[in-house]
């Protein structure tokens, strides 16, 4: 299996890229990488890691010297930046059938743009979505479906949403007859706008012909409570839902170490709570879950975060490994095809 690694566009790029790629090729077997930047630079972190003879024989090394930023608009850096790391990286997986996938940390916008636009859809699709992962407080896994790819959604594209997500939380997550909810201001079936509603008795006649295990709506505070597998909603209201959630949760450790350092007692307290304390950050931690998936492309797309560290790089690469692995797209192509004609 060989993936592009686009090594730059992160705030730590590239030498997380770099080293996250050579921790993926240590766990995955028969991968090989193609690490797509500024090649001298790539080089130089190659040597820091006195990499083997093994290991540099799956590596390749795609010059692409200028990097897409954030300040870019999205449809200019896909026109005027062809040399750029993300559109070499989009490019090579366009037209290497041997290629199967990219992992980028860049700018959103334009890799979504980029990824629609030169890759294409899968048929059937009517629109790709974002699906990261967080934790729960079960110990388990929720998909957000989707985060931020679409901001005004239609019904089917919902529904289309919910059938994708439930594909890939089974086949990469091993998740049996995943629990899929739609994210809504009350858990009543008639609760929310007329969007809602009419994705709801979608999603409940998919769930009586067994096509998807829905469970109904969800309100925003039981995202981690262990009881959803999958999340349903338009990319506006789920980037707001994820961004709360880990804005919450950041805080609410900060308040706690404020607090501890505010008295002599607490502190004292504090030494035997120390484990603990690192034990629910490293929890909180979106470095060990990995990046946001586009599903619905033709090829494998990962979207890692900007500020990613080499751990959360070997965790995105990992994550299109098991796509490509499950035949995921194949899947979800399927699925998508037997969706009741009335959703189409």
């Amino acid at each position: 299996m060989k993936l592009v690694i686009d090594c730059l566009g992160g705030d730590n790029s590239p030498c997380a890229n770099v080293e996250g790629s050579l921790i993926a090729l240590d766990r995955l077997p028969g991968l090989e990488l193609v690490l797509a930047g500024d090649e001298e630079a790539i080089k130089k972190e190659l040597e820091k890691h006195n990499v083997s003879a093994g290991a540099r024989a799956k590596i390749e090394i795609l010059h692409a010297p200028d990097v897409i930023t954030g300040e870019d608009r999205p449809t200019d850096a896909i026109r005027l930046k062809r040399d750029s790391s993300m559109m070499k990286s989009i490019r090579l997986l366009r037209e290497d059938p041997s290629v199967s996938g990219i992992v980028s940390l860049g700018a959103t916008g334009s890799l979504v743009a980029a990824a629609t636009l030169r890759i294409g859809r899968l048929p059937g699709v009517r629109r790709p979505c974002f699906c990261p992962i967080l934790p729960t407080m079960s110990g388990g896994i929720v998909g957000v479906c989707d985060s931020g790819a679409n901001v005004d959604c239609t019904p089917i594209q919902l529904v289309q949403f919910a059938v994708m997500g439930s594909a890939y939380m089974k086949n990469v997550y091993g998740i049996d007859n995943p629990r899929v909810s739609l994210l809504n201001i009350g858990t009543e079936s008639e609760k929310g706008d007329d969007l809602r509603r009419t994705v709801y008795k979608a999603l409940a006649g998919l769930a009586a012909e067994n096509v998807i295990n829905f469970t109904g709506n969800m309100e925003s505070r039981d995202l981690i409570s262990g009881r959803h597998d999958l999340v349903v909603c338009d990319g506006f209201s789920g980037n707001v839902l994820i961004k709360t959630t880990e804005g919450t949760a950041l805080q609410l450790l900060k308040k706690i170490k404020k607090d501890i350092y505010s008295r002599p007692l607490y502190k004292f307290g504090a030494l035997f709570l120390k484990k603990m304390f690192a034990e629910e950050k490293e929890f909180m931690n979106y470095q060990n879950y990995g990046g946001s998936v586009l599903l619905g492309t033709e090829k494998t797309i990962v979207k890692g975060h900007g500020s990613s560290d080499s751990k959360a790089v070997a965790k995105c690469i990992e994550q299109a490994y098991k796509m490509v692995d499950s035949n995921l797209n194949g899947i979800i192509e399927s699925a998508v095809s037997r969706l009741p004609e009335e959703y189409e």
